[in-house]
């Protein structure tokens, strides 16, 4: 189900309204990228002054380093790490034109769901970010505990947290917020896999720029899948009409 719902997402890149949706992602992906980044070196300088001297890298600039030609290569780095942040923020804002256009294409016979309102995205989208940091602080102590499994825990937790939400967000166009919740709970092994397939390839620099909407895509697909399979007395009042 999770296969079926990427290949569905990569056999419509050549749809040109999804494609504009997917550059406007990544577009603005790599803006968020850009101000997370200047961010994170702000409150480096803050903390440790203007200098500091780091293991293996040697004595750093943040500033200084922030206006040179290496910042680039930092940012990249860094973005194995910062993309998560980055994809949660995307998801608010695009999901809705990502699920529109694939339900369109792919499930035409469906009533036009409702638009998940602006306040309440971004409600949700700030919540949630609070919620993704401070996991992710507390896991420092697991990946300092356990440095073989570091990699894998960082993609299982942040695999089961943005599945979440964006199975969440997802399913909210046409279950509500209580029904996407419930429908949560049912697939909660599901949407962890799918989660963590997402998070993989946040990993990989680059790459990991067009994930969050190719991710919400597959999510919209992986909520019509789950209904279609699911008993008529569980199925969302579109599928019953």
């Amino acid at each position: 189900m999770i296969l079926r719902s990427f290949l569905l997402t990569l056999g419509q890149l050549g749809d040109p309204r999804f494609r504009k949706v997917l550059f406007l992602g990544v577009g603005l992906g790599f803006a968020l990228l850009v101000a997370f980044f200047a961010a994170l070196m702000w409150l480096l300088n803050a903390w440790l002054g203007p200098e500091a001297t780091l293991p293996f890298i040697g004595e750093v600039t943040w500033l200084d380093d922030l206006l040179s030609w290496t910042a680039f290569i930092s940012m990249i780095v860094l973005s194995v790490f910062l993309m998560i942040p980055v994809a949660s923020a995307i998801t608010s804002m695009f999901l809705d034109d990502v699920a529109d256009a694939v339900e369109d294409r792919h499930y035409p016979h469906l009533p036009k769901a409702d638009r998940v309102p602006f306040g309440d995205a971004l409600r949700d989208t700030v919540n949630f970010l609070g919620v993704l940091i401070a996991a992710n602080v507390f896991a420092l102590i697991l990946y300092v505990m356990f440095p073989p499994f570091a990699l894998f825990i960082f993609w299982g937790l942040n695999g089961f947290l943005l599945g979440r939400e964006y199975f969440t967000l997802a399913a909210m166009r046409r279950e509500g917020r209580a029904g996407a919740k419930a429908l949560r709970k049912r697939h909660v092994g599901k949407i962890w896999i799918a989660g963590t397939l997402m998070a993989m390839p946040l990993s990989l620099p680059l790459v990991n720029l067009v994930i969050p909407i190719l991710g919400a895509a597959t999510f919209t697909h992986l909520y019509h899948q789950i209904q279609a399979q699911a008993p008529s007395g569980q199925r969302s009042p579109d599928r019953a009409r």
